[in-house]
């Protein structure tokens, strides 16, 4: 097998340039083709190693992914699909769930069978298709029997559910394909009728058609609840999410009395609902004398196991027989004269009576021709015709005379015709004629020839074995010689861990793909680096994983172990590979190799003070001495307010003296006083830094007063060390407090804090309601209070004359309306009556005037004023719009 840089080399640059030369450059490119020779190496340089890189890839994952597994698709761990508590174990816990919070955990013992059944279906390699003998992912459409619950490929299936169906009526239908054959499961051999083939993919309890692939569910599993019928039916249905093979013990609780019937009932499972309640069952035996002495059980009882005196059917015989078959025959005929009484019966002993004489009555002759009255002591004699009946041949008759007994063989000689229907020959009608010829057409096998003689057709089933290769390729068919695909390897074989103790059975042929299992004994492979043992791990396949065992070995330059894990076998990037000379030319030496590496620089901490002895750290053992922690120095400065902020550093030690003052390394104070002003006071110290309280600040202060008109200049100290009342007298500028009351009136009291008092005190004048009587209140009074001057009855006289004079007023104005309204109305009908014109021809009709015409004068005085009124609205509108834009343009 060539490399895949030879291959594609071969298939896309000698197969197009030999073919075609002038398709390999584009249309109209014609100084294309002349490039740089380092563009041209540069550019094959980087493809042979994009190539060899893919090669190195895929050979590596060949190498170190030797197995199949049923979830190939999926690159799990260890940890993730562990039984107990990993990405396995969650699956098959919530598939149980159902049935185990209905039974508690007292009877999970009756999950056993069917945690079993699911940890070898979700375990790596656990599935095969018996048909094509590959292992079955969780995302390829399946099928299982209903009888096995062996799961198959839904293609494969159905291919051998076609080709069974086809043999079959290839060799038993004479009209090819017009009966219904079954087709067999491959693996127990339940028969299926043509239209139970599988056409679409279901998940296990049937529910759901092409169910999703969930990671979190049981391969091929809906996730829904099975409700299957349990089998035997006890009319309840299955707990258990949706999972292959046979559904467990039903496990609801029913109230059942015992087999005999006798105890009273009791709660029990329904799986388990049959109990004996252990007393001696007592019911009357068949043989009406003894009674059961079996403890309680179910159905019919046993026969009856004592033994007694028996008398046979006749009565002649007596003997100890088993109690439970009373009725016996003895061998002696019976012999009681019949009722002829000329013969005896000749039956075995027997029961009842014996019946007529069998020669009584009608008889006729041997031929059965001719028919008799005689008694029964007298034969019939035979009648002297020709015996006319059918021999065994079934053509021809019985040419003697009526005679007693069975008539001869027929030896009439007849042109018989061979059984394969080549030959024909005379010979006697008893006898068979067979040819010599040997029959050429091929058996049912379609792979051996008949050889029979004188083949009717109906060639026999081959005999001979089958002896083709099976899909394991290890064994050969063990049937008869047949036709089609032959049924899958019934052997299992044995794959078993690296040191032999744990094993799995997988069908024959999947042995060499199939992942190995999991071993839970220790490794047993002496270990590889210094150490006398290695570190606790399973079996397993190849090199053992690295040790991660501290080293341990003594450390350089100081008296620590290292404790870095082992560095004995590490692999690193070989360095002295040679270059090679081209893609042709393959790697003699690995790219990574094992190695020692020497051990690391000693990282004990060992506890070293830093310079100025601020902290006493762990420092690593290669680099003890002393170092600077990077804090500030911290020493007090002479100044006796300030520390030294110079990074950590050392300080000449002098006798007897305190270690907390500033040396001579230590830097000088230069900055102003920082000592803490009093409350209030803003005002820096104008001293250097200096030991001691600082003098009084006699800076003037300016401040607002309280009605925030006029400015105060106050002196700092007084208004820092004043109280609260201080405070506020001296922010006081002793003026009227200029702001205005709720009620209108200004503030009578001087400039003071806060909000003003709302009790105004100015007095105001307050009227009756007719205005007639005045009097004065305060301005807080008339605030509070209502009706504080009421009309007195002098003012309700003066309103009542008011009254009754306007009334008067408005009588005699309503009257001069009414003359005057009445002489226009005199005034209009003399006006009228001048204008009336003559009387016009009787003939002529006259007619009434329209609405239009009497109120004409009225609805066009509305249009009009309706008209007027909309014009000066939108008049209005846009002299205010003419407005609002000079305003804004200002």
């Amino acid at each position: 097998m060539d490399p895949a840089w030879r291959q594609r080399g071969r298939g896309q640059g000698r197969g197009q340039i030999t073919a075609n030369p002038s398709t390999a450059r584009p249309p109209g490119a014609v100084g294309s083709e002349v490039r740089g020779t380092g563009e041209l190496k540069g550019s094959s340089q980087s493809r042979f190693e994009e190539i060899r890189k893919s090669d190195r890839a895929a050979a590596q994952r060949l190498a170190t992914e030797p197995y199949s597994s049923s979830s190939e698709d999926e690159d799990e761990d260890e940890d993730d699909v562990s039984e107990d508590g990993g990405k396995r174990g969650k699956i098959l816990q919530s598939a149980l769930s159902p049935y185990s919070s209905h039974t508690g955990d007292t009877d999970v013992r009756l999950l056993e069978k069917t945690r079993h059944y699911l940890h070898e279906v979700c375990q790596s390699g656990g599935v095969t298709c018996l048909i094509c003998i590959a292992s079955v992912r969780r995302t390829q459409p399946v099928w299982s029997c209903v009888a096995c619950y062996c799961i198959f490929h839904i293609t494969c299936i159905q291919k051998w559910a076609k080709d069974s169906i086809f043999l079959v009526s290839s060799v038993t239908d004479e009209d090819f394909g017009k009966k219904d054959h079954p087709w067999p499961c491959p693996k127990c051999r339940y028969e299926y009728s043509p239209h139970q083939t599988p056409t679409r993919y279901y998940c296990y309890c049937g529910k759901e058609a092409e169910p999703a692939p969930d990671p979190w569910l049981l391969p091929h599993s809906c996730g829904q609840v099975c409700e299957r019928e349990f089998k035997p039916s006890c009319g309840h249905r299955c707990l258990l999410l949706c999972h292959p093979g046979p559904c467990p013990p039903c496990p609801k609780m029913v109230s059942v009395s015992c087999l005999c019937g006798k105890s009273s009932r009791v709660p029990r499972r329904c799986s388990a609902k049959a109990w004996s309640c252990a007393q001696t069952c007592r019911r009357t035996l068949p043989c009406q004398i003894h009674t059961c002495a079996n403890t309680c059980h179910a159905g019919d009882c046993a026969p009856c196991p004592r033994v007694s005196l028996q008398m046979c059917a006749c009565g002649r015989q007596r003997t100890e027989r088993p109690c439970a078959s009373p009725e016996w025959h003895c061998d002696q005929v019976c012999g009681h004269p019949l009722s002829c009484g000329n013969h005896t019966c000749e039956r075995v002993c027997h029961t009842g009576v014996c019946g007529e004489c069998p020669r009584a009555g009608n008889r006729s002759c041997s031929c059965g021709k001719t028919k008799s009255v005689l008694p029964c002591t007298v034969d019939v004699p035979t009648c002297g015709d020709t015996c006319g009946k059918k021999l065994d041949c079934g053509l021809h008759t019985c040419s003697m005379r009526c005679h007693r007994g069975a008539c001869e063989t027929c030896r009439q000689e007849v042109e018989k015709t061979c059984r394969c229907g080549r030959y024909s020959k005379l010979m006697p009608c008893h006898k068979e004629y067979l040819c010599e010829s040997k029959c050429n057409k091929t058996r049912a096998c379609s792979r051996h020839q008949c050889k029979r003689k004188c083949c009717p057709g109906n060639c026999p089933p081959c005999d001979m074995g089958c002896g083709r290769m099976l899909g394991c390729r290890n064994h050969k068919c063990p049937s008869v010689c047949h036709q089609g695909s032959c049924y899958p390897c019934p052997e299992m074989v044995e794959v078993r861990c690296d040191c032999g103790s744990t094993m799995i059975s997988v069908p024959c042929g999947r042995e060499k793909s199939t992942k190995p299992p999991r071993c839970k004994e220790l490794c047993r492979k002496p270990p590889s680096c210094h150490h006398s043992s290695q570190e606790q791990h399973r079996c397993h396949f190849g090199p053992c994983p690295p040790c991660k065992q501290p080293c341990q070995r003594p450390l350089a330059g100081c008296v620590h172990l290292c404790p870095a894990p082992c560095h004995d076998q590490v692999l690193v990037k070989a360095t002295d590979r040679a270059l090679l000379a081209g893609p042709w030319e393959q790697p003699s030496t690995p790219a990574f190799v094992r190695m020692a590496l020497p051990c690391p620089s000693c990282m004990v901490p060992i506890p070293t003070a830093c310079l100025g002895e601020h902290e006493v750290s762990p420092v690593p053992c290669h680099t003890r001495g002393p170092f600077s922690c990077g804090r500030s120095c911290g020493r007090n400065l002479a100044c006796g307010n300030h520390t030294c902020i110079l990074e950590c550093h050392h300080v000449t030690a002098v006798p007897n003296s305190d270690k907390t003052k500033a040396g001579q390394e230590c830097e000088q104070c230069e900055e102003g006083c920082s000592k803490p002003r009093p409350a209030g006071c803003t005002h820096p110290c104008a001293l250097a830094c200096h030991l001691g309280n600082c003098p009084p600040c006699r800076l003037m202060v300016r401040q607002r007063c309280h009605c925030k008109i006029s400015s105060l200049y106050i002196e700092c100290v007084k208004f820092t060390s004043a109280d609260e009342q201080g405070k506020q007298l001296l922010s006081s500028c002793q003026n009227q407090c200029p702001k205005q009351l709720g009620c209108g009136h200004r503030c009578k009291l001087l400039c003071h804090p806060g909000e003003c008092d709302q009790s105004c005190s100015q007095r105001v004048k307050v009227k009756c309601p007719c205005k007639r009587i005045k009097k004065e209140f305060p301005c807080s009074r008339v605030r509070s209070e209502n009706d504080l001057v009421v009309c007195d009855e002098t003012c309700r006289e003066l309103q009542k004359k008011h009254a009754e004079a306007c009334a008067a007023e408005e009588r005699a104005a309503l009257e001069g309306e009414m003359r005057k309204q009445q002489a226009e109305l005199e005034a209009f009908e003399k006006r009228q009556k001048g204008r009336r014109k003559k009387n016009r021809k009787v003939t002529e009709m006259e007619t009434e005037e329209g609405v239009w015409h009497r109120y004409k004068l009225h609805l066009l005085l509305a249009i009009c004023g309706i008209l007027l009124a909309v014009a000066a609205f939108c008049l209005l509108q846009l002299t205010n719009q003419e407005t609002d834009r000079q305003n804004t343009g200002q």
